[in-house]
């Protein structure tokens, strides 16, 4: 990679677009869909219509040959074992409990994957932007993940000590709705603040994000 690089990403609302389309597709409508059927039908139809959703967004993409994000792929795995503890038991309070482990569980897996070519948290990056190969695998890139990896694993233990304690205080109703906004606000400012890090730590390389490009490129 040569020392001053420019690399051409779109524009900053359509990261926006589809970061909001993946959120949405693997976590608020699996959620949505949890919530209607345990309040309509009860407590086993909505561990099936959330599943259910998720299981149908993975198998759509194969069918048509599309990729399936990693965020996809990690909700989708986890929330099957979920509903496998949640229909054997029959407890909402360890339904929720899990995914609120889970914190603790990605906290690990981007610590885990530290010694590793490409940190977990560079590959979650490519659901929302497809980096030049040449750009993602540069080495000072990649430490500037590492340190991303970090800072994320600080993140997610944050939200799973706070929605630990929301769901010993909290009714199912206001845990869902408090928690859900709280976490995904603490994410918001979460990517804000990594996005501006990112590009700070690669112009201190020689490296120059620029966004509104139709198409991500890296040229000299």
């Amino acid at each position: 990679m040569p020392p001053h690089l420019t690399v051409h990403l779109p524009h900053f609302g359509s990261l926006i677009r589809q970061g909001a389309k993946h959120l949405l597709e693997s976590t608020i409508v699996p959620l949505g869909l949890f919530y209607l059927m345990l309040i309509t039908v009860g407590f086993s139809g909505g561990l099936i219509a959330a599943l259910s959703w998720s299981m149908l967004a993975v198998a759509r993409r194969i069918v048509l040959r599309r990729p399936v994000p990693a965020v996809l792929v990690l909700t989708t795995g986890l929330l099957i074992g979920r509903t496998v503890l949640g229909l054997m038991t029959g407890s909402v309070f360890l339904y929720f409990l899990q995914p609120t482990l889970q914190n603790f569980l990605v906290a690990i897996v981007l610590v885990g994957s530290l010694p590793f070519g490409r940190p977990f948290i560079a590959k979650l990056a490519d659901d929302f932007c497809a980096f030049p190969a040449a750009f993602s695998e540069h080495p000072r890139v990649v430490r500037i993940f590492r340190r991303l990896s970090l800072f994320w694993a600080l993140v997610f233990l944050t939200n799973g000590v706070t929605t630990l304690w929301m769901l010993a205080e909290a009714t199912v109703g206001d845990f869902l709705m408090v928690s859900t906004a709280g976490s995904w606000s603490v994410v918001g400012l979460a990517i804000v603040i990594s996005l501006l890090w990112f590009r700070r730590a690669l112009r201190g390389e020689g490296i120059v994000l620029r966004m509104g490009s139709k198409a991500a490129a890296a040229t000299p």
